[in-house]
């Protein structure tokens, strides 16, 4: 560890699913270099996440008051003062229980409720957290809100969130140091829905705390030095204050973990997470290794895709963003064509589809149908109905007059499932459709993805997103910081979410980001019918690295 490197940080639970190399970066970062700020889809997230928090506390704490009267409800507490106060003495429920750092372990953190086990003594840790921990089914453990009688619910299955059970795993074992912790090792989770606790047994041999244990061991071994770790690309990267170069007060530039990986030509730069874990295992380290791959996949490969990631390897030597399969490109189209974009906020509703129609090469114009009543709202009922319907119309229209209809989205899983959804939730409302009749249509050859006609008709090494591909159809998008995560900050203030009066202005944004999404898709897929196949090289056209180059390239990575 350098000497003028921070001693080694805490760890919150948050380290002990992350990337390990993270962790190691955080613990040598020389002084004074500062780390970039969050990336604006971290930080939303976090609001969110902090939101949907003070809506539990605020129900909890309104319910226990009027159940307990002679209850106890502290809020902010801190750990210590728990620990030294008289156990007849101590809160029923904790809210936001500060737990002081342990200076031995480096743990750090705190815990959203603690409840009071009044059988076995102790508190019951409860994390409260914005997704979901169950799904409909049989078979969870879960309690009543509030409470700790946990019970198997026939309405519920459990959603395995292994985050979830780092957490309550690292807040029993700093309850624990404190003399705070039930002996019966239990904790809980209340998620997105906030209609149960969902109940974990931690203790047992193989169970989570032994889970929990070990993975701590080795984060801690590697916040300490103990252990070598190295870069490579995985999912987090995206969002990783270390991921680019880096600069101190000096001057002096720290290098981030992209360019160490550029400079060695790393194989996870085209084969994230295990699948470049297990191309190392089989001796492929560098992307050229993989470039001059010749026939079957390595036996440590599991999986399809193994000759597009091969594909890809040669396409990035040579810098070249998107490759086509076979001689011709193909991709359905229609004389009357829609192109749709929903637009969604978090698991609350989706706010707005936008439309584009095309009748006979003829652009008709964009067409959004939206609520801007803060979802959810029955209102979301009532613009989903009127562009189901006139979608309907349309088709219905184009085939009673013997003409072909298409409707295009990109990705369809967003739209499917708040398609289905919609039609679910608002079932009764006028107007909004059966749900057998929306999931027919999607399994319809009128309901076309983009995105798997991308996936049939090429490979893309720097990804299959909309705002890549679409630029090769010279389209680009009118707001700079357009993307969904933006979108989301544009749609709490064109709704008034933070208490201001709604912003008309972020509204025209987001129509204005929506009505691109919908022209972008029209963009891509007229450009892969019309002139991709003469723009996009093909596979074949790749070069190939010979013996003879590789070893020169091998030498001069060192």
């Amino acid at each position: 560890m350098p000497a003028n490197a921070p001693a080694a940080p805490a760890l919150r639970a948050s380290d002990l699913t992350r990337c390990r190399h993270r962790i190691h970066r955080a613990a040598t970062l020389p002084r004074g270099v500062v780390l970039p700020a969050e990336p604006t889809s971290v930080a939303q997230r976090k609001d969110a996440a902090a939101d949907h928090r003070e809506d539990v506390r605020a129900r909890l704490a309104d319910d226990y008051r009027r159940h307990h009267p002679r209850g106890s409800w502290n809020e902010d507490v801190h750990g210590e003062a728990l620990a030294a106060a008289d156990l007849a003495a101590l809160p029923d429920r904790v809210w936001n229980a500060r737990l002081p750092q342990e200076r031995d372990t480096l743990r750090a953190g705190g815990v959203d409720l603690l409840l009071r086990d009044d059988v076995h003594g102790g508190y019951i840790p409860v994390i409260v957290v914005n997704h979901k921990v169950t799904d409909p089914g049989s078979g969870a453990t879960t309690s009543p809100m509030g409470e700790w009688a946990p019970h198997a619910d026939p309405h519920r299955k459990m959603r395995g969130q292994t985050r979830d059970q780092v957490r309550l795993a690292h807040v029993t074992r700093m309850l624990e140091g404190l003399g705070l912790a039930t002996p019966v090792q239990v904790g809980g989770a209340i998620g997105y829905d906030a209609d149960c606790i969902v109940a974990y047994e931690l203790g047992g041999d193989g169970g989570i705390l032994e889970q929990y244990d070990a993975r701590f061991a080795d984060r801690q071994a590697v916040a300490r030095g103990l252990v070598d770790t190295a870069p490579a690309r995985i999912a987090e990267c995206a969002s990783c204050p270390f991921w680019n170069d880096l600069t101190g007060s000096d001057g002096r530039t720290v290098d981030g973990c992209g360019t160490v990986l550029r400079e060695r030509h790393d194989v996870s730069l085209v084969a994230t997470g295990h699948r470049g874990t297990m191309l190392r295992a089989a001796g492929i380290g560098t992307i050229d290794r993989l470039a001059a791959w010749q026939g079957r996949g390595p036996d440590e490969w599991h999986g399809g895709g193994f000759d597009d990631t091969v594909v890809s390897a040669r396409a990035w030597l040579v810098d070249e963003p998107l490759v086509r399969r076979g001689a011709h490109v193909t991709v359905p189209r229609a004389d009357v064509e829609v192109d749709v974009d929903m637009e969604s906020y978090q698991e609350h509703g989706a706010y707005l589809w936008g439309t584009l129609l095309t009748d006979a090469g003829v652009d008709l114009g964009y067409r959004p149908f939206a609520t801007w009543d803060p979802v959810p709202t029955d209102d979301e009922a009532r613009s989903f109905a009127e562009f189901w319907t006139w979608l309907m119309r349309l088709r219905d229209g184009a085939l009673a007059e013997g003409r072909t209809f298409a409707a295009y989205c990109y990705s369809q899983n967003a739209e499917n499932k708040w398609l289905l959804g919609s039609a679910t939730r608002f079932q009764g409302y006028p107007a909004v459709p059966p749900v057998e009749e929306v999931r027919a249509f999607i399994e319809s050859d009128h309901w076309v993805d983009i995105f798997e006609y991308v996936g049939e008709n090429f490979v893309s090494p720097r990804g299959r997103g909309l705002k890549v591909l679409a630029r090769f159809a010279g389209f680009d998008w009118r707001d700079d910081d357009a993307g969904g995560e933006a979108s989301m900050a544009w749609y709490r203030a064109a709704v008034g979410l933070d208490g201001d009066a709604p912003a008309h202005d972020q509204r025209t944004r987001v129509l204005e980001y929506n009505e691109d999404d919908v022209r972008a898709t029209k963009a891509l897929r007229e450009w892969m019918s019309e002139a991709a196949a003469d723009e996009v090289p093909s596979i074949d056209d790749l070069p190939v690295p010979g013996e003879a180059e590789l070893r020169a390239v091998e030498a001069a990575l060192g």
